[in-house]
């Protein structure tokens, strides 16, 4: 049976090896729990002979619990880029010697990671675009068809800044929360005649019924990263690494490479990890834009 390197021990099951997987949750997400279980079940298809058991845990049990050696799936889903850097930084420091595999949305994982860790694969991303959830009154209308005022919920000023060039003739204002929240506060309340989600976390959470209308670059080009699944894993930890490697999807690794490249270009030239950027790649071109200003885009082709 293989033999994990690292601090902690091996746990063998019949000629394999148990690996304890714990899916620790900053903000206990069912789409983070959805997403962890995609990879978790890919690992299982690729080696049958590593048997996973999977459970939670809060991430200050984690910092209490210092000598369980096992392996982790560590699921960060924060709104805000800088506490999540912040967060994430902090949990490295305090259990990377305990934690083997964190699961992100790519998205949301910073261009510039802590020493020592690296993305050890990023699966094949589901519909990148962003989509419009229609307030239940207004089913079968688009964006376009709204009326004069008509207020569109967005948590993102990348979203906000593109659509407000195209759809002058509505307002949009900030929404908050999980997709669940979000679509409560839609569904609920008569504030919000639609709100603008990932088409792939509706995908993810089985959803799609709920899509309305799917916004092409045109309209919308969607978050660097945005739809991919990324594992990332200590630099060191070759045995790690070529586990999950067999879940690369070439495709999106390159596209993504491409995006993530551009983003970071930017990032050390604006020295502002909030500003908006979106990119969208067909063939060998990649578009993008940027703001600064939500009343400026300027388009970098």
């Amino acid at each position: 049976a293989k033999c994990f390197s690292g601090n902690r021990p091996s746990y063998f099951v019949g000629n394999g090896i148990l690996l304890k997987l714990f899916v620790t949750f900053l903000h206990f997400f069912q789409l983070a729990r959805i997403q962890t279980d995609i990879v978790v079940e890919k690992l299982k298809e690729l080696h049958p002979d590593v048997h996973f058991e999977i459970g939670k845990r809060s991430l200050s049990n984690i910092f209490v619990n210092v000598n369980i050696y096992i392996l982790y799936i560590f699921v960060l889903k924060i709104g805000e880029k800088s506490l999540f850097t912040k967060e994430l930084e902090n949990a490295l420091e305090k259990i990377s010697f305990m934690v083997d595999l964190f699961v992100h949305s790519l998205k949301d994982l910073p261009t510039v990671l802590p020493e020592g860790f690296t993305i050890g694969s990023v699966l094949k991303r589901e519909n990148p675009h962003d989509a419009v959830v229609l307030h239940p009154k207004h089913k079968g209308k688009f964006l376009e068809s709204l009326a004069n005022k008509s207020v569109v919920g967005t948590s993102s000023l990348r979203r906000a800044t593109q659509l407000k060039k195209i759809f002058p003739h509505l307002e949009f204002k900030d929404i908050r929360g999980n997709l669940n929240t979000r679509l409560k506060k839609l569904d609920e309340k008569d504030g919000f005649s639609a709100i603008i989600l990932a088409a792939a976390g509706l995908r993810r959470m089985d959803w799609e019924n709920r899509i309305s209308q799917i916004l092409g670059p045109d309209d919308c080009m969607h978050a660097v990263g945005q739809g991919a699944q990324a594992v990332e894993v200590r630099a060191r930890d070759q045995d790690i690494l070529e586990m999950v490697s067999v879940l690369n999807d070439s495709d999106t690794v390159l596209k993504c490479i491409a995006e993530r490249a551009f983003l970071k270009h930017l990032v050390g030239i604006l020295l502002h990890c909030n500003t908006p950027h979106t990119s969208k790649f067909s063939a060998s071109l990649l578009q993008s834009s940027v703001s600064h200003d939500p009343s400026e885009i300027i388009l970098i082709c």
